[in-house]
């Protein structure tokens, strides 16, 4: 479990969200200027929409990483979340292929893609004389496995999220009450974290990952992973979704796409889409699985 930011206020559960909404509109006003870690997703999307009516566009910088393992179509949604915000956007190449501890895959492997992110982050500060980095980390985060969480304390990465309370649940209702598009957006980690632990990470495995999903993106299934075993890719979808997958015809369609792809071998995890399921397989402190 990682350590709470220690410029986390001690939070108060009876606290209103229109309270910790202030509070984290205050955490970033303090801070005067800043970059946020910006991955399109629904926590880094309200920080960035906050930090801009907080600070105003001036005084805020999007930075989004393009790298092998960033899904195109979550650069795509950057562009356009920024574009409505009118803030600059900064698209990052970071280095995290060159890093061997990265792709050997080990169970830290978030570890080393932030530590990547953020030094470019830190350059980026210190070319424009901006006071702070921030990220779209909330309080439910620092009850899970994150090991990029201590790349953001080695480089004083701020999380106003978690800093004020906010849960993912709050996140959500909060992004519903500002008009964000990204309030029931499902959640889009990395795409190295469809290969098991200890298995290399490639670009070649990341774009077959890409784009088994987009396929079952466009069967209008929005929450799936593709896991990555080598030859067999093991989808998960909710348990509500495999109706859609099953009919002969698709079954026939399906195999034929995946195969086009390089997996020989296509299988449906009967236990559906769970976020983090890799996690199941490692212990954490000697507690046992985790489920991120």
């Amino acid at each position: 479990m990682a350590t709470i930011p220690e410029t986390r206020t001690d939070m108060d559960d009876r606290a209103t969200l229109e309270q910790k909404h202030e509070r984290l509109q205050q955490a970033i006003r303090d801070l005067g200027s800043v970059v946020v870690a910006f991955s399109a997703g629904v926590d880094s999307t309200l920080v960035l929409k906050v930090a801009v009516d907080a600070l105003g566009p001036e005084n805020v910088v999007a930075a989004t990483s393009n790298s092998a393992s960033v899904p195109s179509e979550d650069l795509t949604h950057a562009r356009l979340i920024t574009e409505a915000l009118r803030v600059e956007h900064v698209e990052i190449t970071t280095d995290e292929f060159e890093n061997g501890d990265y792709l050997a895959n080990p169970t830290n492997r978030c570890y080393h893609c932030k530590t990547a992110l953020y030094d470019r982050l830190a350059r980026l500060l210190q070319e424009r004389g901006i006071k702070a980095i921030i990220n779209g980390a909330n309080a439910d985060d620092y009850f899970d496995f994150r090991p990029g969480l201590q790349a953001a304390k080695e480089y004083a990465v701020r999380a106003p999220a978690a800093e004020a309370g906010l849960t993912k649940a709050d996140i959500r209702c909060l992004s519903q009450k500002l008009g964000l598009p990204t309030h029931d957006m499902p959640a889009s980690p990395c795409l190295s974290s469809r290969v098991p632990y200890g298995e290399a990470i490639t670009p070649e495995k990341l774009r077959m990952i890409e784009e088994a999903e987009r396929y079952l993106h466009g069967l209008g299934i929005r929450e799936c992973r593709v896991r990555h075993h080598d030859m067999l890719a093991r989808i998960e979808v909710p348990p509500q979704s495999f109706s859609q997958l099953i009919q002969a015809d698709r079954v026939r369609e399906l195999l034929r796409h995946f195969r086009t792809l390089g997996y020989h071998y296509i299988t449906l995890d009967l236990q559906g889409f769970r976020s983090g399921s890799l996690n199941e397989v490692i212990t954490i402190g000697g507690q046992g699985p985790t489920h991120g």
